[in-house]
């Protein structure tokens, strides 16, 4: 069983489910085309509230109780963890007999390479993709190889709780293996990173000029901003951040997604407008 994070995950699990619903709505009355669902981060299908210790039914078997006006014509859903991998597929196996459902064990950079070939290949697929990963699992250059295609792609980034906590403020300390990793996230090179997060200054002292490198105000929502940016190198459009805060109101994620319709973004924004009154 996954965790559950709060509030916040009950609101992101809204937005994918609510938007899954209308876009279902939209494409049946397309009668040409087919739907995929893809979840890369699928879980067990079940989510652990610690504070009322009980379950709650993940986005996984949100999505597939959806029936109408249809359902979508296939589900994929990846899970790396075995165990989670075999609790949501005994699950599925038991409750929703008959519907398209597929769960692998495999990575989620794998498989969005996978998914990209097959829409490449079957022209009539639309895709709806949901990515809720672990850290800062999902590689910019799998994400690349969605471009042209025809996928709304929702994107939980980790901004506070992972790319902000490697960007630390000296940046003469950061790690080599951090750079590495932040420069496979973002897909920019470790000048380019340093360049848009640090600034430099010459301050006077007593043994002469010294240049101070420090990092930048507000480093999370600029975080945000760059990864919509980065999207948008890929995608027409990028739907505003769902910004997810924890109980002491720090910035943990921003929650958005991404698509070459822009009647889908119009979609995405409306359905992530009313979960900023939480």
């Amino acid at each position: 069983m996954n965790q559950f994070g709060g509030n916040w995950t009950q609101a992101k699990m809204e937005i994918v489910v609510d938007y899954a619903k209308a876009y279902l709505v939209i494409m049946n009355k397309q009668n040409w085309v087919k739907t995929l669902y893809f979840d890369g981060f699928a879980g067990s299908g079940l989510i652990g509230d610690a504070e009322k210790e009980e379950s709650i039914r993940g986005t996984a078997l949100r999505i597939l109780d959806i029936n109408e006006p249809k359902p979508f014509d296939i589900y994929y859903f990846v899970e790396k963890d075995e165990k989670n991998k075999n609790a949501l597929e005994k699950r599925i196996n038991a409750q929703y007999f008959g519907k398209n459902a597929h769960v692998v064990r495999a990575d989620c950079n794998k498989k969005l390479a996978d998914m990209a070939d097959f829409l490449k290949k079957n022209k009539k697929y639309r895709a709806l993709a949901f990515i809720d990963p672990y850290g800062m699992t999902v590689n910019w250059d799998s994400i690349e190889k969605l471009k042209g295609l025809g996928i709304d792609f929702w994107i939980l980034v980790p901004t506070g709780v992972g790319v902000n906590r490697l960007l630390i403020r000296n940046i003469e300390n950061i790690p080599k293996g951090w750079l590495g990793k932040l420069e496979k996230f973002l897909g920019l090179s470790k000048e380019e990173i340093l360049a848009h997060f640090y600034s430099s200054k010459t301050v006077n002292t007593l043994f002469g000029d010294e240049t101070l490198t420090n990092k930048e105000e507000s480093a999370i929502n600029k975080i945000g901003e760059l990864y919509r940016q980065r999207l948008k190198t890929v995608f027409n459009f990028v739907s505003e951040s769902f910004v997810m805060r924890n109980s002491t109101n720090s910035i943990m994620y921003h929650f958005m997604m991404a698509t070459n319709n822009e009647t889908a973004l119009k979609l995405a924004n409306d359905v992530i407008k009313p979960k900023y009154r939480l």
